[in-house]
């Protein structure tokens, strides 16, 4: 896997690669039409220049130069934009993705058996293809954009946007929500994930399966440690407790390269310090801190998720 990257100057894709495009001829169209400004600008003061009359001025700096600027930039921008893939649903590959304060819901449908498979704040692709993500919110209104894949899409609550994700080669690249939506805004990342399509399959397969049952006495009462704080009425670990839908769902939360919407890197330490005290890590996260929790059950219950791969 590459680095994360989120920049709109290295495009990872074919739609990406135009949307740069469009930029950089924009800025070389915008200094070219600063450039001619300031020399007639610079002209006009020089006391030795011929007086223009203002039939000149008006007829050609005024509509004939900016009448051809824009007819050139309308004629070349729709030519290219008819190249973006289309932003439709009939793509093969379709992932739903919803919004929420802070953090992002990622839904897919095994193509093997038909089952629904949650997950959080990663979008998984084959590299090469085309997918699909249709996009809405459960709160407030958000932004995909991932600048290395596509433009951005707003989540709206009670409606359905969608846009296409293409990432020509496997990478991982990084993407925000483009929109405020309040505190922790800035803290609400994700990361689209692009394999090889044999990896992206036994990627989807792993995700598919419910979570691994506890292989030592340490990771067993972590797993009980998960009943016993009832975090069970918000999160959903599959095989253990089912059907919570307020946190993200956490049956593979160990195979995650972040938690908390890109804010922190997946380890036991981290999955520690987020429970202690989510609060001290992103004020006004709807996570309480698990108050009362000792020392080795923290640890416990961190290994537990940190090895649900």
């Amino acid at each position: 896997m590459t680095a994360p990257l989120q920049s709109v100057l290295h495009p990872a894709g074919p739609d990406a690669a135009i949307i740069t495009e469009f930029a950089w001829v924009l800025f070389a169209g915008g200094a070219v039409i600063f450039a001619a400004v300031m020399a007639l600008a610079v002209l006009a003061l020089r006391r030795s220049t011929r007086p223009v009359s203002t039939t000149w001025w008006i007829a050609g700096a005024g509509i004939a130069f900016p009448a051809t600027v824009l007819t050139v930039l309308l004629g070349w921008s729709t030519w290219r934009a008819a190249a973006l893939s289309p932003q439709t649903s009939l793509q093969p590959l379709q992932i739903s993705v919803t919004a929420k304060m802070w953090w992002w819901e990622v839904r897919y449908r095994d193509a093997a058996t038909g089952r629904e498979i949650v997950s959080a704040n990663e979008i998984h692709i084959p590299a090469g293809q085309t997918a699909y993500v249709g996009i809405s919110s459960s709160d407030v209104i958000h932004s995909l954009w991932v600048p290395a894949l596509n433009g951005k899409i707003d989540a709206i609550p009670g409606r359905m946007t969608g846009l296409t994700l293409h990432a020509a080669r496997p990478g991982v690249y990084r993407g925000q929500c483009a929109e405020f939506c309040g505190e922790q805004h800035a803290r609400m990342a994700l990361h689209v994930v692009a394999h090889a399509p044999a990896d992206y399959a036994r990627w989807l397969a792993q995700q598919a399966a419910p979570a691994a049952a506890p292989a030592s006495a340490l990771l067993q009462r972590g797993r009980d440690a998960f009943t016993a704080q009832r975090c069970g009425a918000c999160h959903t670990i599959r095989g253990v407790a089912e059907g919570a839908t307020l946190g993200p769902d956490l049956t593979h939360v160990g195979s995650r390269m972040h938690i908390a919407a890109g804010t922190l890197r997946t380890h036991r330490g981290t999955l520690a310090g987020w429970i202690a005290d989510p609060q001290s890590i992103k004020p006004g996260v709807r996570m309480p801190a698990a108050a009362g929790l000792d020392g080795d059950t923290l640890l416990a219950l961190a290994t537990y998720l940190e090895s649900l791969k």
